[in-house]
């Protein structure tokens, strides 16, 4: 439902010693702008997130187990409160992380190093009746919502709680299990394999 376009031609290394990730597409946009971010130690937001980083060879010193807000600015308040973070994000975000931090008396750098737009389909690219939409961000529902009509008969199957916020309240959903596309492949399995009559 989106694509996306890096924005950045460089990356401004030299104000940080830590670097924030909030999506494995803002590591791979990073690499592509610089490959010297690996040379900085990471916080991961996301098990998909921390894999691509690592895979890469970054450095992950803290994934926190979920990106609540009240949660993310305790960890940072007590973890690393005196690093000078750099958080590489998306034009837009789902969370101001930064106003948040700044409301706990947390500087905290941003660069905005990709954006991302919606894919346009055609209106008979529409999904069948019955259909189990998955939604991993809450870009790919603003997308959705720009290309179709909600059906009835849907089910949405979403990758969070953080998500789920960003659906119609007359959408019918599940939330998968963990944080991970293929996680959301499994309970949209599931739920197909339990409507089988």
């Amino acid at each position: 439902m989106i694509s996306f376009k890096i924005t950045a031609q460089s990356i401004n290394l030299k104000t940080c010693d830590m670097l924030m990730f909030t999506s494995k597409q803002a590591v791979l946009s990073a690499n592509h702008i610089d490959k010297n971010w690996i040379n900085y130690p990471c916080l991961a937001i996301g098990k998909a997130t921390k894999s691509k980083i690592e895979e890469l060879g970054g450095e992950v010193i803290y994934a926190p187990q979920s990106f609540y807000a009240e949660a993310l600015v305790k960890d940072i308040q007590e973890k690393f409160a005196d690093r000078k973070l750099l958080y590489l994000r998306p034009r837009e975000v789902s969370f101001d992380s930064k106003t948040y931090l700044k409301e706990q008396d947390i500087e905290l750098e941003e660069q905005i190093i990709y954006e991302t737009s919606c894919v346009e389909y055609l209106k008979c690219k529409k999904p069948k009746e019955n259909a189990i939409i998955i939604f991993t961000s809450p870009s790919t529902i603003k997308c959705f919502f720009e290309n179709f009509e909600w059906c009835s008969s849907y089910r949405a199957v979403v990758i969070g709680k953080a998500t789920v916020k960003h659906l119609p309240s007359y959408c019918e959903y599940n939330v998968s299990n963990e944080p991970l596309i293929r996680a959301c492949i499994e309970k949209a399995l599931e739920i197909r394999k339990n409507n089988v009559k």
